[in-house]
């Protein structure tokens, strides 16, 4: 089974219930959540710039999942994610075609190098644990008996959850939501969205480069770091902006002797297994917002700041060798790094779904369900996202969590 290639001849009709902007991950979740569920029986188009989505964020991932967060909505929703992928098949109606999604749960690993980010650890893990999450909290000497490669005369504690928690293929899930998207009839056009109009408190239609002018019924921001351009369109301001982050995929002259949990070492410098490979990624030393196109590496910053922090923790990482490296992107949000989701408060029928700041894979599950929900519905109806809507944005007022990479 092969999935239809967007057209590039434009939409087939001139108006549609709902134009989601941007196909990746996210827009085709959105997509599929909202096709599959039995009360909604509009149209749905999804216009995508780039169907090849070679710098699209979902293209960049690491494909991590977890629950180690400290707010209980980013914990329940990434608990969702979790049961998705290990029923994949099953919610997408049983296709015998649909693969398994391959899982590893070697877990996260959050290394506290002080007292105050060790009680940070517990304060999150006791919060984890009431919403049925498998974390625990290790001694230095617990985390020398399960992995005694690290070195950890620095290290506090550990955080560590084995359940649910590790690498998943993420490309499958991506690859069949956008298929059977368009199975149950949602189009996908290769074209961009270059303005949105309204009238009387409502978006009426959006404008696309080739020319068209198509009416809306609602429209979903699904734009990835692009959202602040789809968003000014519309006349709102939104603090999301593309960040840089680099991945590094290396051998290790001596491997080691198990999987390596995916490690959050103090330096800011995470790395995990990968195969027989390993991991590694981080932030720049400066961080600050790049060009849409700009993924060019710092051809320094292995030496300078990963592999110092590396061997320091794994001495065995002394002698290895990058085999691969890339740039992605974070849709980032500057206010608190959290997804922003849900209808503008003054304007209902446009929706957020934009700057999850490095969660949007493993979250992409529980807001295209969210989405699909208000729409449906006009709310939330499963797990309320309401906290993570853009009222928080005109106030000001960030959304609590702790827990950020």
């Amino acid at each position: 089974m092969t999935g239809q290639p967007p057209s590039s001849d434009g939409p087939r009709n001139d108006g549609y219930d709902v134009v989601i902007i941007g196909g990746a991950v996210i827009g085709s979740s959105i997509a599929w959540h909202l096709a599959a569920n039995p009360d909604f029986d509009g149209t749905v188009l999804v216009v995508e710039r780039d169907p090849s989505y070679r710098t699209a964020s979902t293209s960049h991932t690491n494909s991590c999942m977890r629950q180690q967060f400290s707010n209980p909505l980013n914990i329940q929703m990434s608990r969702y994610g979790a049961d998705v992928v290990r029923n994949f098949r099953h919610l997408l109606g049983g296709d015998p075609e649909i693969p398994d999604i391959f899982v590893h749960h070697f877990g996260y690993l959050y290394l506290a190098g002080d007292e105050g980010f060790a009680a940070t650890l517990r304060a999150s893990q006791d919060v984890q644990r009431q919403l049925g999450a498998g974390t625990v909290i290790l001694t230095p000497t617990e985390i020398a008996a399960a992995y005694p490669f690290f070195h950890l005369d620095d290290i506090v504690c550990g955080s560590h959850n084995r359940v649910d928690e590790g690498y998943f293929d993420s490309g499958t899930m991506f690859d069949w939501w956008r298929r059977k998207a368009r199975q149950l009839g949602v189009e996908y056009v290769q074209d961009e969205v270059v303005g949105v109009a309204s009238s009387s408190g409502r978006i009426t239609s959006v404008a696309l480069a080739t020319g068209q002018q198509i009416r809306a019924g609602l429209v979903v921001n699904a734009a990835g770091p692009r959202a602040v351009e789809v968003a000014a369109m519309a006349g709102f301001d939104l603090p999301v902006e593309p960040r840089k982050r680099f991945t590094f995929v290396f051998d290790a002259a001596v491997p080691l002797d198990r999987d390596l949990p995916l490690t959050i070492d103090p330096s800011g410098v995470h790395v995990r297994s990968d195969g027989s490979a390993y991991m590694a990624g981080c932030p720049p030393d400066d961080d600050p917002p790049v060009g849409y196109d700009d993924f060019a590496m710092d051809p320094d910053i292995f030496e300078r700041k990963v592999w110092p922090a590396l061997v320091h923790r794994i001495p065995a990482f002394e002698r290895l060798k990058v085999i691969n490296q890339w740039a992605g992107h974070y849709a980032y949000n500057t206010l608190d790094h959290n997804v922003v989701v849900g209808p503008h408060p003054e304007v209902a029928n446009f929706v957020f779904a934009n700057g999850f700041s490095g969660h949007g894979m493993q979250q992409s599950p529980a807001i295209g369900r969210g989405v699909s929900e208000l729409v449906a519905y006009g709310r939330y109806r499963t797990l309320d996202l309401t906290p993570l809507g853009y009222q928080r944005i005109l106030d000001g007022i960030p959304f609590a969590e702790t827990a950020i990479i």
